[in-house]
């Protein structure tokens, strides 16, 4: 352990020097028995990387030095390394004897930025676990440092690994993150570009300075809704459909009448596809906010699905008159009413040409021109809105055609190249 520590001690070994550290870590795994012995074994394993570029050409480009370090420093390995360090720290901290806590916290402050560079290589090149674990280690090696947890877990998510992901989250939970804050930003007068800066008061310096202009702020606003929407979600992923409803419950009774937690149960609802509960909850929403077109829409939607069609049609309608220029809310309500068609249709066909017959089909002739009729305007209001949108086109074709306006048939297929 002595040789080790004076080893350690050295700003720089010799090669013979690195192979003596590594050899004397694989025979203390034999013998560390104490607690102490034990952390410091592990903190010295997991340094041996830091003890091999301790060998490397001080003259080395920053290129050549940038790859042998991505060569060398796997994010498995970087975990390690931030494991071992936290360990050492809690250690130190638990006993009072401060023997690699300063060290540690300059090798951090050192590589810190680099780390996080190779944490966005890995996620810009769609290696999400791997950018998660190296965002992991930072958070492990800075914990006050939580945005990099955060961040951590939603590449989990996105690389599918939800069991790290949902670690993550747990300890964002736990210690009550939310991400909440103020960014502050000025436009650099030099270059004219907007930049940001982590402090006011760093800020304001330089736009008292004249080297900057144009100072602003923006709220950063709460993540925890979306946080126990994920941890709801990986449940049901894992097919644990109580315990995502538990994650839900929980958050709502610490933040009582919270919309985004609303909202994220109402997701959650919906992924299981049990309407009436996603229905219910969005209209708790809607009594907080009771123009918000979106999710009036989404209840139109699933209303229309579930053949509540009275209930979609008052909520398309309720779209259009809150935001007229919305084309959905035309285009679906249009689809909607037009549903019945189908059914007369198929009865028309059965008829025969028995007088009694005949009279059913003038009648029902006359049932598909008044609901032909009747959707027209919609779709023509989204025409209006969306000329170039082939769907509405071809909708408002369909009903140009059994309405026998030939004129308005020529002027849209003559749009569509036919």
């Amino acid at each position: 352990m002595k040789a080790l520590k004076k080893l350690y001690a050295k700003d720089a070994l010799k090669t013979e020097e690195y192979t003596e550290y590594k050899n004397l870590v694989q025979k203390l795994e034999g013998l560390a028995t104490e607690e102490s012995d034990k952390v410091y074994l592990k903190f010295y394993k997991a340094m041996v990387p830091m003890m091999e570029m301790s060998t490397w050409d001080k003259n080395m480009s920053p290129v050549a030095m940038q790859t042998q370090m991505a060569k060398l420093f796997s994010p498995s390995l970087i975990e390690g390394m931030a494991l071992a360090m936290r360990e050492t720290l809690d250690y130190e901290a638990k006993t009072g004897k401060k023997i690699y806590t300063d060290d540690i916290n300059e090798t951090v402050q050192m590589f810190k930025g680099q780390l996080l560079n190779v944490a966005i290589t890995l996620g810009n090149s769609k290696q999400y676990v791997e950018s998660s674990k190296v965002l992991y280690s930072v958070y492990l090696m800075e914990p006050k440092e939580m945005d990099n947890l955060y961040f951590a877990a939603s590449y989990a998510v996105e690389g599918k690994d939800y069991d790290s992901a949902l670690k993550y989250y747990d300890i964002l939970k736990s210690k009550n993150y939310t991400g909440e804050g103020v960014k502050y930003f000025a436009k650099n007068k030099l270059s004219g570009e907007v930049e940001s800066f982590s402090d006011k008061a760093i800020r304001n310096k330089f736009v008292e300075l004249g080297q900057y202009i144009e100072p602003t702020e923006e709220k950063t606003p709460s993540k925890r809704g979306e946080i126990v929407k994920n941890i709801a979600l990986i449940h049901i992923q894992r097919g644990n459909v109580e315990a995502a409803k538990s994650a839900i419950a929980e958050a709502k009774k610490e933040f009582p009448g919270d919309t985004t937690l609303l909202l994220s149960e109402a997701d959650i609802y919906l992924k299981m596809n049990d309407i009436p509960s996603y229905q219910k909850v969005i209209k708790e929403v809607l009594e907080k906010n009771p123009d918000d077109h979106i999710l009036i829409y989404n209840l139109g939607v699933t209303s229309a699905n579930n053949n509540q069609f009275e209930e979609a049609e008052k909520y398309y309608r309720r779209v259009i008159e809150i935001k007229p220029d919305y084309t959905d809310a035309y285009v679906n309500l249009a689809d909607m009413m037009l549903k019945p068609d189908q059914k007369i249709v198929e009865e028309m066909n059965k008829l025969g040409y028995t007088e009694k017959d005949q009279k059913r089909f003038e009648f029902l002739k006359g049932e598909r021109q008044k609901l032909f009729s009747k959707v027209l305007p919609l779709l023509e209001s989204a025409y209006k809105l969306q000329p170039d949108n082939e769907g509405v086109i071809n909708g408002l074709l369909t009903v140009y055609k059994f309405l026998e306006r030939n004129d308005k048939v020529k002027e849209l297929k003559a749009q569509l190249g036919k």
